[in-house]
């Protein structure tokens, strides 16, 4: 079944690790996310963004392929299905669905603006027993086809939308979406640090985890970070295995192609990147 991830978000805060959100896009992508999940132990996210909704058929398809692989994969860890910088409209569509979490992305609106809309879905969520995410700056980069530069959290701004009684608060700390830029600065722990002291317990969640130097990435969980993104770097490894695969002339099988063959490379990949981010979060044996 799914679940809040209230509860697995409240254990990495107090343990000192961050359980990983990983974005899904087809079925390969979440059975092999699931069976790694299952396999370390280690609870985890599953992040749909509304373009990757859409792609898949709608909320609820994405509902029904999640239930059903958590059921017929025999999978015990605790798993949370999420929406990823969803619009208002669309956290309002994925509650209605069936997601056990929500993201409400308000940090385009002016604050006031952000603050009332938070409001309203807190009330919601609070009444269905599901985890709501929300955003103060915006993160740099693309996500579906939103593009931010990287902005730094006011901690003040962070405070108000964290006192409204949200589950999570993703910040904006220089961080972005995508490839990082080989001038990149690096992630503001500054500013981190002041919104962790305005927020208090809120378990914070950093966005655009592909890239992230290791030691960024601990000192970000030291900070009380307990939710880190991942979707980027999953999207690169499963490319690159598909593409050395057809190059490689190994997709042709008698009188054509078989696509389980095909993507079975990337499905490989995947699993061996998410094993690799759930590690370094410290999320193994969490569950």
């Amino acid at each position: 079944m799914l679940v809040s991830a209230k509860e697995m978000l409240n254990k990495a805060r107090d343990g000192k690790y961050a359980v990983g959100q990983f974005n899904i896009n087809n079925l390969e992508w979440t059975k092999a996310i699931l069976l790694t999940a299952e396999e370390m132990k280690s609870p985890v996210i599953l992040g749909v963004s509304e373009g990757a909704g859409k792609y898949m058929c709608g909320y609820k398809t994405v509902v029904g392929m999640v239930k059903g692989m958590i059921e017929c994969l025999n999978i015990t860890v605790p798993v949370a299905l999420h929406l990823d910088h969803g619009s208002y409209e669309g956290a309002k569509a994925c509650i209605e669905a069936g997601f056990s979490s929500v993201m409400f992305d308000g940090s385009h609106y002016p604050i006031e603006e952000n603050v009332a809309k938070t409001r309203e879905l807190v009330e919601t969520c609070n009444k269905l027993g599901l985890s709501l995410e929300a955003e103060v700056g915006a993160i740099g980069g693309e996500e579906d086809g939103v593009i931010g530069t990287g902005e730094c959290a006011d901690p003040k701004e962070c405070k108000m939308i964290a006192d409204l009684g949200v589950t999570m608060l993703a910040a904006g700390i220089g961080n972005i979406h995508g490839q990082y830029p080989a001038n990149w600065p690096g992630l503001s722990f500054d500013t981190l640090a002041a919104v962790k002291e305005a927020v208090g317990d809120m378990p914070l969640v950093l966005h655009g985890g592909t890239g992230i130097p290791e030691d960024m990435i601990k000192k970000a969980i030291s900070l009380g970070v307990a939710k880190i993104n991942v979707n980027t770097e999953c999207q690169l490894a499963f490319a690159a295995a598909t593409r050395a695969y057809i190059e490689a002339g190994k997709d042709k099988e008698g009188k054509g192609f078989d696509p389980r063959k095909l993507l079975a490379p990337g499905f490989e990949a995947i699993k061996a990147t998410v094993k690799e981010k759930m590690e370094l979060f410290g999320s193994v044996n969490k569950a």
